[in-house]
């Protein structure tokens, strides 16, 4: 996402913050969402509406937008009125146009999510795969969500489960186990360094950092760390979850950059150093 700022003050917080918010979205320029009538509801109203339809996209409105939940981008709209951007799963706001971004759970009045009227013809193309390979750096377990996490020099790796003694394998994570995705989770030493200073496991939460391979090219394939086989499952993107564990706000720097979610294919040990490389 690109961020859209509004130049304050602003006349008409509720239908300029929600246009700076879907141009963020969309990554484009403010000027490029049309400007909308004061006697029509921004989100709903006929304006945005046959706008997005020549983009291929609608708004679709959310049931329950106080616990919704979604691994990207939507809009929400909060007292003020004004709108802002949400993400994750769980989500929290990761960009406020018109605020400062400090919204009570209770404050989000409704929730919209930007759709393709045909998904079809609007998934993302595939990246290509890692040119070169990896190392795999460091390897983190905690028995328990919420327990703290415990580094290792070598680790068992079990097929369809997870790291030997790490909270996935027993059901005590966060989130379920067992299903797919949910065994392995992996991020970038290089986003790690990204921030100052540099993000630890204990803010995290993976099981394993690498360094050197592009781990968001790596869903939908399989690969190898040491011996042991792999598959990429999807994106391990960011939510208020991990921004809870962080000592600073980590969520919007994380989108798109919180690393890989997989599966084990095989059973094996797995140990820093070994390389990481696309089957």
């Amino acid at each position: 996402m690109k961020e859209v700022e509004l130049a304050h003050p602003v006349a008409d917080l509720e239908r300029e913050s929600f246009r700076a918010a879907l141009a963020t979205i969309l990554e484009l320029p403010l000027d490029a969402v049309p400007p909308l009538p004061a006697d029509a509801d921004p989100a709903t109203g006929w304006t945005i509406s046959r706008w997005l339809g020549g983009l291929g996209l609608g708004l679709v409105p959310v049931a329950g937008a106080r616990t919704f939940s979604w691994p990207g981008p939507w809009l929400a709209r909060i007292a003020g009125p004004r709108f802002v951007v949400m993400y994750g799963v769980p989500s929290g706001v990761v960009w406020d146009p018109g605020g400062d971004g400090a919204v009570a759970p209770d404050g989000l009045a409704d929730g919209f999510l930007v759709a393709a009227s045909d998904i079809a013809l609007a998934r993302p193309p595939r990246a290509a795969p890692p040119a070169t390979a990896g190392a795999l750096e460091e390897i983190w377990v905690a028995p328990a969500a919420g327990e703290p996490a415990q580094s290792l020099p070598a680790a068992r790796a079990c097929a369809g489960r997870g790291i030997a003694g790490d909270r996935h394998t027993v059901g005590k994570g966060t989130f379920p186990s067992g299903l797919p995705g949910s065994a392995l989770t992996l991020i970038e030493a290089e986003v790690c360094e990204s921030f100052d200073p540099p993000l630890r496991a204990e803010e995290h939460r993976r099981n394993l950092v690498t360094r050197g391979i592009a781990l968001n090219a790596l869903v939908g394939r399989e690969f190898t760390i040491g011996g042991v086989r792999c598959r990429g499952m999807r994106l391990c993107e960011p939510c208020t979850v991990v921004d809870g564990y962080a000592a600073r706000p980590v969520l919007r720097a994380l989108v798109h950059r919180g690393g890989l979610r997989a599966d084990i294919l095989a059973d094996g040990e797995i140990g820093v150093g070994d390389p990481i490389a696309v089957a």
